[in-house]
């Protein structure tokens, strides 16, 4: 049983003397990369001790059973416990995202319905922005293009954290965000109070550590400048200060123009850049990995929804878990630990499940 368990315990050794060396704390990448890793091998390390008492435990307790009765007493409870321990080194064991750890660049974008749709994206530009406050995480508006009734067309939220913890990462919690969010509720534009369903998307963009992470050839990108515009296409700068920055081969499109240098434009513009170029290589990496992040927005079509907000019954449902609750005012505060968790769960037990099948197979 747990046979891949040694490999990890010298990972862990190995981790905890380079956790002492100087020269690895002088590279900040290396001592991330380092931290990181051996933060999510010393809860197997400790999983794995606890595992191992507890099996002790109840083998010494069983041989004095047979000398002394009283001690049979003890067994059922350290049967259950050996038994918990068992389930949660398996869990530990199970291959976590190689990104959980990382920070995230979150996009929102109102999606079909117009005035209603931007405005629903700021609702859960919002809702993320107090999500993130709860868990402690630091975030920034790094783009923001508003609509005529103060609405978001999109906007891009960089969010961080200080964990080295993957299983406490940004991206750990956030991952399952991706995807097409569908509102149902009566705009402020309807006249005659009728409920509209309207829809916005999230995509969830995993954030580089550093720059020379992703290699960036200049001659692969072609740069245009123009004049930042606001609501109602009206330009808010005199100077060409908006920032496009089109990436050849793979064709990714990524404009800023919140700030009034062009300086700081290209270089928020670079920064998105980086983590969609992130997220396309691991895709081509992994095809399965594709087909999920592939999926996150295909198109801001309502029938593609993941998550829907209810906001006449003050409901929330999740169509991928199938977790429903009527507390959809509190979920838009930030309340959304028991939405995100449904999911963690969700992808803990298919993960299992396929840990499972490798091992039959194998």
């Amino acid at each position: 049983m747990f046979d891949s368990i040694n490999n990890l315990l010298e990972e862990h050794t190995e981790l905890t003397e380079k956790m002492g060396d100087p020269a690895v704390h002088a590279d900040q990448a290396m001592a991330r990369k380092v931290g990181r890793r051996f933060a999510e091998l010393e809860k197997i390390v400790k999983a794995h001790k606890r595992w191992q008492q507890l099996g002790q435990d109840l083998e010494d307790t069983k041989e004095l059973a047979e000398e002394d009765p009283d001690f049979a007493a003890e067994i059922p409870g350290l049967e259950a416990s050996y038994e918990e321990a068992s389930e949660l080194l398996h869990r530990l064991l199970i291959p976590r995202d190689p990104d959980d750890a990382r920070n995230v660049i979150l996009e929102i974008k109102g999606g079909e319905g117009g005035e209603e749709a931007a405005l629903f994206a700021s609702d859960l530009a919002r809702m993320y922005l107090r999500y993130a406050e709860n868990k402690g995480w630091k975030t920034e508006i790094i783009s923001a293009t508003e609509s005529d009734l103060g609405g978001y067309k999109d906007v891009h939220i960089g969010v961080s954290s200080n964990t080295n913890d993957p299983a406490e990462g940004v991206f750990a919690h956030l991952k399952f965000e991706g995807g097409v969010h569908r509102v149902q509720r009566v705009p402020v534009t309807e006249s005659q109070g009728r409920i509209h369903t309207s829809a916005a998307g999230v995509l969830v963009f995993p954030e580089v550590d550093e720059p020379e992470e992703i290699a960036i050839n200049q001659t692969d990108l072609k740069i245009d400048v123009y004049r930042s515009s606001g609501p109602g296409g009206q330009h808010v700068n005199t100077t060409d200060s908006a920032v496009r920055i089109t990436h050849l081969p793979t064709g990714i499109v990524v404009a800023m123009q919140n700030e009034k240098s062009q300086i700081q434009n290209r270089e928020a513009a670079m920064r998105v850049l980086r983590s969609r170029l992130l997220a396309w290589q691991q895709e081509q990496l992994d095809a399965e990995a594709a087909e999920t992040r592939a999926s996150q927005v295909r198109t801001m079509d309502r029938s593609e929804r993941i998550r829907t907000y209810n906001f006449p019954e003050n409901r929330i449902a999740d169509h991928r878990t199938g977790y429903k609750a009527n507390n959809l005012d509190r979920v838009l505060e930030g309340d959304l630990d028991p939405v995100i968790d449904s999911l963690i769960e969700m992808d803990e037990a298919e993960r299992l499940a396929a840990l499972g099948e490798n091992s039959k197979a194998s």
